[in-house]
């Protein structure tokens, strides 16, 4: 079969599944402006606001990378009854994700990220949040709303996108999982340190090296291959998990798993780009890496396709979910 017909099938494909998103959902207001002039004030720039845009953030993002492959988002996460709360939800309707998996809570914040842009350069972020974990009825209604939608619906894939801001718990990922299995759903986590050590019996596990090293208490150079393999090997042991899908910046990604009872490492370069932002770019790699687990690709197809997907969201400002067409022709170019 030609290889642009082979991944033709592979991403219409994607269509057909439907991806639960379970994790920390925020809300990414960008402030864009000019600056002519510095405060009198103090020493600081002054930005002469000239457009706001909202856009959804954290695991709200993986659900829009989802969608814009052309798969079905099911976010499930808590967030405050607030005014950024209602501008979510809002965010929601307009993209045509279903809000069914959505628990509002008096208790909770609705995390905001503010980043304001002066000459199209970065210059602060602020953020409005809480990080504490849930409290035991919010996770019990988190729980109820996972259960019915698992009950209801046909689920290809679980992802867990967690940004440590209190909605995925222990206990959380232990019943999850266990619904999981018996259903014999796929699992896909992209983790933060403080859970880092809770998501065993997962299927594929996605840290970046940062989380890696902070996750397993250890150091090492970018560039000692055999103490990362050392390392993953380990931590795959640890989690019981099939996959350990390890993200290299701009040494790519390494996918470690084991082979006919043999450990084995697959290292994909990152392909030379011009990069305007990396934020987001983890959102978009367990996003692919979690379509092509569903349909049942190779870890060399999973690892590939996925880190071309996340080079690719680099180019752009801000966070922005994958394009499917500029996507497709990378990977029938290059893969």
């Amino acid at each position: 079969m030609p290889k642009e017909n082979k991944y033709k099938i592979l991403f219409d494909d994607f269509s057909k599944l439907r991806i639960m998103i379970i994790g920390d959902v925020m809300v990414d207001s960008y402030l864009w402006g000019k600056v002519e002039r510095i405060s009198s004030e103090a020493p600081i720039p002054i930005v002469s606001l000239r457009k706001r845009e909202n856009r959804m953030g954290g695991a709200a993002n993986v659900a829009m990378n989802i969608r814009s492959m052309g798969a079905k988002s099911i976010l499930c996460s808590v967030i405050g009854m607030d005014e950024k709360g209602d501008i979510f939800m809002n965010l929601l309707k307009k993209e045509k994700i279903e809000p069914k998996g959505i628990v509002r809570s008096a208790g909770r914040v609705t995390t905001t990220k503010f980043r304001i842009f002066g000459n199209s350069t970065q210059m602060l972020r602020l953020d409005e949040e809480v990080e504490n974990d849930l409290t035991k009825a919010d996770q019990e209604s988190l729980l109820k709303v996972i259960d019915k939608i698992l009950a209801g619906n046909l689920i290809d894939c679980i992802i867990f996108q967690d940004y440590n801001k209190g909605v995925i718990t222990p206990l959380l990922i232990q019943e999850v999982v266990e619904k999981a299995k018996k259903q014999n759903i796929p699992i896909t986590v992209d983790p933060k340190k403080k859970n880092f050590a809770s998501y065993r019996g997962v299927t594929l596990f996605k840290p970046n090296l940062k989380e890696l090293k902070d996750g397993m208490k250890t150091d090492f150079a970018t560039d000692d291959r055999e103490k990362l393999m050392q390392t993953v090997g380990l931590l795959r042991e640890k989690l019981d998990c099939e996959y350990i899908l390890t993200t290299l910046a701009d040494h790519g990604v390494m996918i470690n798993m084991k082979d006919q009872l043999e450990e084995k490492n697959i290292f994909i370069p990152a392909h030379l780009r011009s990069i305007s932002d990396v934020s987001g770019a983890g959102d978009t790699v367990i996003s692919l890496a979690s379509l092509c687990l569903a349909l049942d690709r190779s870890p060399y197809e999973i690892a590939y396709i996925s880190n071309l997907a996340g080079g690719l969201v680099c180019e752009e400002v801000g966070v922005v979910p994958i394009n499917k067409e500029k996507l497709f022709k990378e990977v029938v170019a290059l893969l």
